[in-house]
């Protein structure tokens, strides 16, 4: 790859079960990227599945366990302190196991990053069957908004040194990263017209992610109250009595279901996403609003009933701190200028395993997760 060099951190976990094509295909873009940078895996996979990725990558990646001495609740975000603390260049990507770069999307993040210390891109599904289509009604939703939340972000090397890493006690852990980039400081780049692939789960993994994903709301209350109110809207328009009131109930479902459809139009089209998404995903966004408004009470009943969620074999109760929670990091620079962070870590004791360091108000050290204990 011309331009800067870059190394790409790549965390994941695969059970037995896993279909062995996927295997194959993840082999075959090792193999491409390793003629365009250094890739390193953090694998947690159990022994014998650890062994034979590791005959299948050899000479392709640096392939390795994650670090003893970094256990999170959401073990993704192990693999990813484990991977930086292997990288050497100046820039690092991380990608889930599921995102495919090419070579324009690689240069176009190594640019970016050179003026800021995040850069996140944008997935879209493809192919794209009918359950990632519904999936990407939520993107399509979020962009219209703001950005949606990628599987994958570009970050500089000493800008994660400098702020620690992040907290990997969290379910939301992309928001967790964003926001602790902010918190201290550092700029972010939403470049809405980077588009990189991103490969759909099977039909039974998205639907174990639905409760999942939904307790991510939790991290962003204003999104949440509005979910939270549908049901209980809905009921209320079902309970009054009386053809007018059909009428009117029909009339506001039917009002509701146009204005979710035009917001994730308005998502597709922006930076030339019509390109990348297909145009039948912005028809599911009433069904996934609606479905969003049905889950998120089974999340808050996680939360407030048995203290968080199960994800992965582990229990967590945290979605993501706020940017105010992680502004209380006395490590933060006084103020958020990009010398003044740029040079913190020359002083900064890192929480990427080098040294102890006094978390701020709040919030758990981020080199020795703990199961639940960032609530």
């Amino acid at each position: 790859m011309s331009g800067p060099a870059v190394d790409y951190v790549l965390p994941l976990r695969w059970a037995a079960d896993r279909d062995p094509g996927d295997l194959d295909e993840l082999t075959d873009y090792l193999a491409w990227l390793r003629d365009r940078t250094r890739v390193i895996v953090v694998d947690a996979s159990a022994d014998p599945l650890f062994a034979h990725h590791a005959r299948a990558w050899a000479g392709l990646a640096d392939h390795l366990r994650p670090d003893a001495d970094v256990d999170f609740a959401n073990g993704k975000v192990t693999g990813v302190l484990t991977g930086l603390r292997r990288a050497r260049s100046a820039y690092v990507i991380i990608a889930d196991d599921d995102v495919r770069y090419d070579d324009r999307s690689l240069r176009a993040v190594a640019r970016l990053l050179g003026a800021a210390d995040l850069v996140r891109p944008q997935n879209y599904f493809d192919p794209a069957p009918w359950h990632a289509r519904w999936d990407t009604a939520r993107t399509l939703i979020n962009r219209a908004i703001g950005a949606d939340y990628p599987g994958t972000f570009g970050i500089r090397r000493d800008s994660f040194d400098a702020m620690g890493g992040y907290d990997g006690n969290v379910l939301f852990e992309n928001l967790e990263l964003i926001r602790t980039v902010r918190a201290y400081g550092g700029s972010e780049r939403r470049p809405l017209g980077l588009y990189v692939r991103r490969l759909p789960p099977d039909a039974r993994r998205f639907w174990g992610q639905r409760v999942r994903q939904a307790y991510d709301d939790i991290a962003q209350p204003a999104r949440m109250a509005i979910f939270l109110a549908m049901l209980p809207a809905l009921a209320a328009v079902v309970a009054r009595r009386g053809p007018r009131a059909g009428a009117v109930g029909a009339a506001a479902a039917a009002a509701a279901a146009a204005a979710a459809i035009g917001v994730a139009e308005a998502g597709r089209r922006r930076a030339g996403g019509a390109q990348v998404f297909p145009a039948t995903a912005a028809l599911f966004a009433p069904g996934w609003v609606l479905e969003r408004g049905i889950c998120v009470w089974p999340a808050l009943a996680a939360r407030l009933c048995r203290g968080g969620i199960v994800y992965a074999g582990r229990r967590i109760r945290r979605a993501a701190h706020s940017v105010r929670e992680l502004s209380r990091d006395p490590r933060r620079p006084e103020r958020g200028s990009r010398r003044a962070y740029a040079n913190h870590h020359k002083t900064a004791s890192f929480r990427t395993g080098r040294t102890g360091t006094t978390p701020p108000s709040g919030v758990q050290p981020r080199s020795a997760g703990r199961p639940g204990s960032a609530a």
